[in-house]
């Protein structure tokens, strides 16, 4: 194996490594204190798909109000326009 292929392996390796930490992180968010906090993400900041997009960090607009974020427990509640919500399973993409 040449010096090159080895480079290219440990690069995919990594990023694979890296996108699995990732999902677990955001996974176990909601375990650690903290709580969904819908209606104040920034555009393309998100945590979780909604039923706009399948994917965290699509939303195209400020504010949505069905784009959350994790955010420390009781905190979401004190900020304006922000609502707590329960999400367990992302709503399907249209």
């Amino acid at each position: 194996m040449s010096k090159q292929s080895s480079m290219v392996h440990l690069a995919i390796s990594s990023v694979l490594a890296l996108s699995g930490a990732a999902l677990t992180s955001t996974a176990l968010a909601a375990d650690d204190g903290k709580e969904q906090c819908a209606g104040i993400t920034k555009a393309g900041k998100n945590d979780c798909a909604t039923s706009t997009n399948a994917c965290h960090g699509h939303v195209t607009t400020d504010g949505n109000a069905e784009a959350w974020i994790y955010v420390p427990k009781g905190t979401c509640d004190r900020i304006v326009g922000g609502r707590v919500v329960q999400i367990d399973v992302p709503p399907p993409a249209k």
